[in-house]
């Protein structure tokens, strides 16, 4: 199956509702099979969140579409623009990561 990425801008002063909706959208993800990567998009200081970033393996665009419509996130208009692109495997390092603080 091919990857998605999904990458996704708050609107601006949206802090509050992130936080609110937070619990559902970590249950959501949670529960989807289909995520290789997700997490938010961090300010350089990492304490502010601005996005979320997503490396989904659907079938389609259309998977893409609906894993991103089903988002806690995404039904509750946090994001000011959501962008789906199909991206190649290419480089592939997970363990590359192994020493970044889980963001939980």
């Amino acid at each position: 199956m091919p990857l998605y990425l999904v990458y996704c801008i708050d609107k601006p002063g949206a802090g509050a509702l992130r936080q609110t909706v937070r619990d559902e959208h970590m249950a959501y993800l949670a529960s989807r099979k289909e995520i290789v990567l997700a997490g938010a998009k961090l300010s350089d200081d990492g304490q502010t969140a601005g996005g979320s970033a997503f490396i989904v393996n659907v079938p389609d665009r259309k998977g893409a579409e609906a894993f991103s419509a089903g988002d806690p996130f995404t039904k509750n208009e946090l994001f000011d623009s959501v962008t789906i692109t199909r991206v190649r495997k290419g480089h592939w390092h997970p363990e590359r990561a192994d020493s970044v603080p889980d963001g939980t």
